[in-house]
């Protein structure tokens, strides 16, 4: 079975699906770790990702695999390598780029035949998952969204300004958006649900419940 969670940055899919995952008793497949993976792989490389030969190029020789926790790239975890601030500036590019899109989508699909699974990204029950047993799509207030990738930066003890985050964030939203391939949007059968005044666990208790019915049904 898979669960798909989407939306923009800040709505707190991340941790959701982790959690979700976690009471399911399913894997969590982290697309946002494929697609830092891949911004690495350029900055590396020295490939400029708006070049699409060169992006394809790129992406079809990278091994990426994603064992319990962990993101390996090549074969070396770069776990902790993917989640430095000039990587997270480049990831825009990755996700951007319509070769790099369709190899990690090939790619999501491999990593979960077969397994049950809750993905989260921003084209899960759109574009890579459309038969999806359970499809989320959550949303939160920009303002909201801003606070909390402060509190994030703020305890890994990296400069902060949120005005810069919350303009960064509105920015990222309306690429998504305006997307020619794969566009951030909710699929039609997607719950969606506004995770601005929840708690992690309020957020996690409703997309448990809704998908323990489906199970159910099923």
């Amino acid at each position: 079975m898979i669960i798909t969670i989407d939306g923009p940055a800040g709505a707190g899919k991340s941790s959701a699906a982790r959690a979700l995952a976690q009471r399911l008793g399913f894997e969590f497949l982290d697309t946002g770790a494929m697609y830092r993976s891949v911004a690495l792989a350029a900055r590396r490389a020295g490939v400029d990702l708006a070049d699409p030969a060169a992006a394809e190029a790129l992406v079809a020789g990278l091994r990426l695999e994603l064992p319990a926790g962990r993101v390996l790239l090549d074969g070396e975890d770069v776990s902790a390598a993917i989640r430095r601030p000039e990587v997270t500036a480049a990831t825009g590019a990755a996700a951007d780029s319509p070769a790099v899109r369709r190899r990690l989508a090939d790619l999501q699909r491999a990593i979960a035949a077969g397994r049950n699974m809750v993905a989260e990204g921003r084209d899960q029950g759109t574009v890579v998952f459309p038969d999806a047993v359970c499809k989320f799509f959550l949303v939160a207030d920009p303002e909201e969204r801003a606070r909390r990738r402060q509190r994030e930066l703020e305890a890994r003890h990296e400069p902060v300004d949120f005005a810069a985050l919350l303009a960064a964030i509105l920015e990222r939203d309306r690429r998504d958006a305006a997307r020619d391939i794969a566009p951030m949007r909710p699929a039609d059968d997607a719950i969606l649900l506004d995770t601005t005044r929840l708690s992690l666990d309020e957020v996690v208790d409703r997309m448990e419940t809704e998908c323990r019915c489906r199970f159910s049904r099923s």
